[in-house]
């Protein structure tokens, strides 16, 4: 597949990499795996040092490494090197006179290989960087750790990076493109089963592309295979994430994938007190967002919980909640299941989908949803322009016809005298739409 979007980030790399030609700079690059980190760090720089950093002991990583800078560099390195901090340092000292970026991958598996390579970092960095020509590229995939390493003050390289990308998954207006080269007829409910499945994650999307799965009848067969990277996928990616609790935050993010997504709905199935792991899936982790309704004040507790990434949830409503089914390898009972509930699971997304599109006119100065007490009153879209006194309430489902915008206004009665004196436009969203 070819390489999409990720414009500015490629420009703000290139940048970075001009300017280390004056003193020697730091770029942090973070997301989840899959995401494209790898390939838009080979995009941006077609020549480069690339150390990956397996779990290995450090000896044996520095001998590969060496190798490496070696045969990059087309340099001969006398003696051995045991320790990545030697050998940082040599590279850091070789920069002086030879301009060059070091890519390393994975950075946050130094914390199980010598945890004290990153003071070791920090000191070279602090000593040599000034006088030094190196583009310093660290990248990693467990976001948790690479918050703690870069982000928590008592740590050593808090503070030491010029630059700091989140990689994010390719918006809505990229995966329509990618869908137009690729599959030109393609239809509104082939979009939207396209948006839910790979949620935007550059490898899932470009497994979609080479498989030419762009029906929801292909994407499903894709999906539940016997050869599937997606069955395993929500497992192995986070269980290095929670660690020995994995168990606690699956149970909990299987219950918000399932529509439980107040607190109190998961304490009651749960049976014990959740505020810790819900705070950690938040901030520590960025699994989940808070949502709130609009105009909520600061410190309410009129609160909902959504999982932020659309691949995750589906895996943790059909994948996680259906596993007997899938060990025994009956991926027709699940698809089954897929297909009966699809319709409303997807209403949701549909939903995203649209506040998506929305931000991304920039003409509103916030959008959100709203809801009174006990759920009542739901408006999935509120958009508002604080400049030019106006609001947009949308309604959004995947049938036209099954909405009612005399039904809306009247739903919106409290919120009109939250903003009064504002011009109110009511619209209709559904599949068509897309």
């Amino acid at each position: 597949m070819k390489f999409y979007n990720r414009e500015k980030e490629l420009q703000n790399l290139r940048d970075i990499q001009i300017s280390s030609l004056e003193s020697s700079k730091m770029t942090v690059i973070v997301g989840r795996r899959r995401i494209g980190k790898t390939k838009l760090i080979k995009e941006a720089y077609k020549e480069k040092v690339y150390f990956f950093v397996s779990k290995k002991d450090e000896s044996l990583l520095c001998t590969e490494f060496i190798d490496i800078v070696q045969s990059t560099l087309n340099i001969k390195i006398l003696g051995e090197f045991r320790s990545f901090k030697n050998l940082f340092e040599y590279l850091i000292q070789l920069a002086i006179t030879t301009p060059f970026t070091l890519i390393i991958d994975e950075f946050q598996e130094f914390l199980q290989i010598n945890s004290s390579i990153y003071s070791d970092m920090q000191n070279i960095w602090d000593e040599y960087k000034d006088k030094s020509k190196m583009n310093l590229v660290l990248s990693g995939s467990i976001y948790s750790l690479m918050k703690k390493i870069f982000e928590d003050k008592k740590e050593p390289l808090f503070g030491r990076a010029n630059n700091k990308i989140y990689l994010k998954p390719f918006t809505v207006k990229t995966l329509k493109e990618i869908l137009k080269e690729n599959y030109p007829n393609y239809k509104n409910s082939n979009l939207l089963s396209f948006y839910i499945f790979t949620g935007g994650v550059a490898k899932y999307v470009e497994i979609f592309v080479e498989k030419k799965a762009f029906t929801f009848e292909k994407q499903l067969d894709l999906i539940f295979d016997d050869f599937s990277l997606f069955l395993e996928e929500g497992k192995n990616l986070l269980i290095e994430e929670f660690g020995k609790e994995y168990t606690t935050y699956f149970s909990i993010l299987s219950l918000i994938a399932s529509s439980k997504t107040s607190r109190i709905e998961i304490e009651s199935v749960l049976g014990r007190n959740i505020g810790g792991y819900l705070e950690k899936l938040e901030k520590d982790y960025t699994l989940i967002k808070k949502i709130k309704p609009i105009f909520a004040k600061e410190g309410s507790r009129t609160v909902k919980y959504e999982i932020i990434d659309n691949y995750f949830n589906f895996w943790f409503r059909f994948i996680y909640k259906y596993k007997s089914a899938i060990e025994i390898e009956n991926y027709e009972f699940v698809k089954e299941i897929v297909k009966r509930d699809f319709s409303v699971y997807s209403g949701k997304f549909l939903e995203k989908y649209f506040i998506e599109k929305l931000k991304f006119t920039n003409n509103y100065s916030n959008i959100g949803t709203y809801w009174e007490k006990a759920n009542q009153n739901e408006i999935d879209i509120v958009a508002i322009n604080n400049l030019e006194k106006k609001v947009l309430i949308g309604e959004v489902k995947i049938n036209l016809k099954k909405i009612d915008l005399e039904i809306l206004k009247q739903k919106a009665k409290k919120l009109e005298k939250e903003l009064s004196g504002y011009e109110y436009e009511y619209l209709a969203f559904s599949l068509d739409d897309m």
